[in-house]
């Protein structure tokens, strides 16, 4: 009996201590889940207040762009209207011509049209110049080298269509006359023609008006050398018979013909510059014959260069008067003989020294003779050497004097 009841006692003692077990697993599994609840909700909490945060500082930098973009936007009016000062005391007098003519224009054209359509008469007489003169402050803006007269002129003819049919306006109403007509003709183009004066002008300071001439009359020049050249130039043929012209470099002035206005390159010796010499070639064989011509007549000492001979030459015709025959190089079987009736040959006229110094400074202002080179005067004034070294040797005295 006591061991029933010893059993009985202790079933209820392990029933008793496996409910406390329970139990106190109950609340630790509702500790843990409190545990993590709060954690989640702290964790929740904390997001929602970074997210907050964040909306915070998205709406202070949105506010902070709009307010650079404000003042950015504020600024470049201002830039704007600095450079711009003109147009702002321009336009709203254009606005203002328009605003007056282009009702009156619209009116006027539906009395004319007697209908609707007579309402789109001032794109033709008010917007029509207005295009134009747009179109030429565009096109000195993006292309400053391009010519505009063609847009000008219709912007005047645009302009004088405008001023017509204002001024007819003005006489066909009921109280018109002609001074309402010449009001309203001014009023149509006022707006324009203070536009072109002002704003599609070109304002360039007196230096660049100048560089600008002289950059012109430069581009004239350089052309008018290139078509002498091109005039003047000598044509090369391939064997294939591809040409081409050759030129031959230097330097030139242009000069007139005698009789004519077309003008051509002449060769210039330009002072303080070196002269390009000759090159030893058929000149210099040429040279040395006509030096042993004049050596066979007039006999020289060796090492004469051949102004000396030439120079030689000329002193013995004017001592002696007469000069012995001319040395050739052909054979006398192979010489020509003379006719009996062969016509004279004039001579040259000679020249006094006063005419070589005219013809001198002449040249010499060209461009084409070396005052201080005696060979630049003769090779110039085709004279004697002796001539051309005194008219050398009085050049140098006059500069010295």
């Amino acid at each position: 009996m006591s061991t029933w009841r010893d059993e009985r006692r202790k079933d209820r003692a392990a029933e008793a201590e496996q409910k406390r077990a329970d139990r106190l697993a109950a609340a630790e599994a509702e500790a843990v889940r409190l545990a993590a609840l709060s954690e989640a909700n702290r964790a929740a909490t904390e997001q929602a207040h970074a997210h907050e945060q964040a909306r915070e500082q998205a709406r202070r930098t949105a506010k902070q762009q709009r307010a650079q973009r404000r003042r950015a936007m504020l600024a470049g009016l201002r830039a704007w209207a600095g450079t711009h000062a003109v147009d702002l005391l321009i336009y709203p007098l254009a606005l203002v011509s328009a605003v007056m003519a282009v009702p009156a224009m619209a009116a006027y054209g539906h009395d004319a049209y007697g209908g609707a359509t007579g309402y789109v008469l001032p794109v033709l007489s008010e917007l029509g110049m207005w295009a134009f003169a747009v179109a030429v402050q565009v096109s000195r803006a993006r292309f400053p080298q391009r010519p505009v007269w063609a847009l000008q002129l219709g912007v005047w003819l645009f302009a004088g269509v405008a001023f017509v049919l204002n001024f007819l306006h003005g006489l066909t109403t009921p109280s018109g006359g002609v001074d309402i007509a010449v009001v309203m003709g001014l009023v149509s183009v006022a707006g324009v023609l203070a536009h072109q004066l002002i704003t599609a002008g070109a304002r360039r300071s007196r230096a660049e008006r100048d560089a600008a001439r002289i950059d012109r009359r430069a581009a004239r020049k350089v052309a008018a050398v290139r078509k002498a050249a091109v005039r003047q130039a000598v044509a090369e043929i391939d064997p294939d018979g591809t040409a081409r012209l050759v030129y031959a470099p230097g330097r030139y002035v242009l000069a007139r013909r005698q009789l004519g206005r077309r003008r051509e390159l002449q060769a210039a010796i330009v002072p303080g510059l070196p002269v390009d010499p000759v090159v030893d070639g058929e000149l210099d064989a040429l040279d040395r014959e006509l030096a042993a011509l004049l050596d066979a007549d007039h006999p020289t000492t060796p090492g004469t260069t051949i102004a000396e001979a030439i120079d030689h030459a000329d002193h013995a015709t004017d001592e002696g008067g007469d000069s012995g025959g001319v040395a050739t190089l052909d054979r006398g079987a192979d010489q020509r003989e003379s006719r009996v009736n062969r016509g004279l040959i004039e001579p040259p006229p000679a020249r006094s020294m006063e005419q070589l110094r005219a013809e001198l400074a002449t040249a010499v202002e060209a461009g084409r003779v070396d005052p201080t080179s005696a060979e630049s005067i003769r090779k110039g004034l085709r004279c004697s050497a002796a001539r051309a070294r005194q008219l050398r040797d009085e050049h140098r005295t006059g500069e010295d004097q």
